[in-house]
């Protein structure tokens, strides 16, 4: 029986060996974000503060980015604000020391690891257009943006243009009115000075006739 016991702990050993060896210490150089992604372009999910001790868990082999641990939480730190123990003595995090320090190479997916660690984030929503790159993303914010403020403008432009229609048919309505009621008058007729209510100067007292002293 502890002859099977020491064969089990021995298997378990072997097993966890290869985990263990695919991480190593690191610290941190300065003030650093922790980022959802290997791009200073990629959300910040924590500030790493300058001598924090970080866990690398994987660097990238085309870009200086390594995947951490810190405080339970993982994210992504450029290799240039991290350093680890080689030798006896602390050298940044660079492709050199991947295999002497026991980290591996790694890929990233924005969906794998998303949906590994962020869901809980805010940024998680827009996942499907991080996935497709921080540059793109960033350029389609910029159109985004773009055509809301083309949107605004245009409701802005049809709200002033609905103000001068309204304002001139209020205008037109105003003259209309004072037109009716010009026409409407009893003296005129058609808009037109109606002479049929004027008085007869003949039939007036005050016509001066031939002879009268009055109109001298």
């Amino acid at each position: 029986m502890k002859n099977l016991i020491v064969k089990v702990a021995a298997a378990a050993m072997l097993v966890l060996a290869p985990a263990i060896a695919q991480a190593a210490e690191g610290y941190s150089t300065a003030n650093v974000n922790m980022r959802a992604g290997p791009s200073t372009r990629y959300p910040a999910v924590a500030v790493v503060p300058a001598g924090s001790s970080v866990e690398i868990r994987g660097c990238l082999s085309n870009v200086n980015w390594c995947d951490v641990e810190f405080y339970g939480g993982r994210g992504w730190v450029s290799g240039q604000y991290v350093q680890a123990v080689y030798q006896q003595r602390r050298v940044y995090v660079g492709p050199q020391y991947y295999r002497p320090l026991g980290i591996p190479m790694v890929s990233f997916s924005v969906g794998n690891y998303w949906d590994r660690y962020y869901r809980n984030r805010d940024f998680y929503r827009e996942r499907d257009r991080w996935s497709r790159g921080p540059d793109y993303y960033y350029r389609d914010r910029v159109y985004r943006d773009r055509d809301r403020d083309w949107s605004d403008d245009k409701r802005r432009d049809d709200r002033r243009d609905d103000i001068r229609r309204s304002d001139r048919r209020d205008n037109d309505n105003r003259g209309n009115t004072r037109s009716s009621d010009f026409r409407d008058l009893p003296q005129f007729n058609g808009g037109k000075a109606d002479t049929y209510n004027r008085p007869d100067p003949r039939a007036s007292p005050f016509v001066c006739r031939p002879g009268d002293p009055s109109c001298d």
